[in-house]
């Protein structure tokens, strides 16, 4: 029996969904990135001009790091700025499981049927493989 997608396969402290695709599964974590969105609302209430000075300054290095590539200072820059942020805002970007909780999430997940491709006979018989 499937577990209905409405169901949360993790209930707390963030609940997460799992709903089958038709090559595997998505993760629904609305609810944390609720509690993310809310801390950023927060920090921004805060300090509204420092706030908007720092996505600012975000986007302009996010602009320079692409246009010097993956391994600019700009880039680095960008990486750790970000990761300041994720660790202030987000919890390292970490969403806590408890024991019960990890195994709903492996309960749900293994109830995902995941279609392997099968391959098509032609390109089995020019490769030499039998159908």
């Amino acid at each position: 029996m499937k577990t209905p997608t409405n169901t949360a396969a993790v209930t707390g402290p963030f609940r997460i969904y799992v709903r089958q695709t038709p090559v595997g599964a998505k993760l629904d974590v609305s609810h944390y990135l609720n509690v993310v969105l809310r801390g950023l609302a927060q920090v921004a209430a805060e300090d509204p001009e420092g706030f908007v000075e720092e996505l600012t300054d975000l986007a302009a290095l996010d602009a320079q790091a692409t246009r010097e590539g993956k391994d600019s200072h700009a880039q680095h820059e960008l990486d750790d700025r970000l990761d300041h942020l994720i660790a202030e805002v987000a919890d390292d970007g970490s969403l806590p499981l408890s024991g019960k909780a990890v195994h709903g999430l492996i309960d749900r997940l293994a109830q995902i049927e995941v279609l392997t491709p099968r391959p098509i006979p032609a390109a089995q018989a020019e490769s030499g493989v039998a159908a």
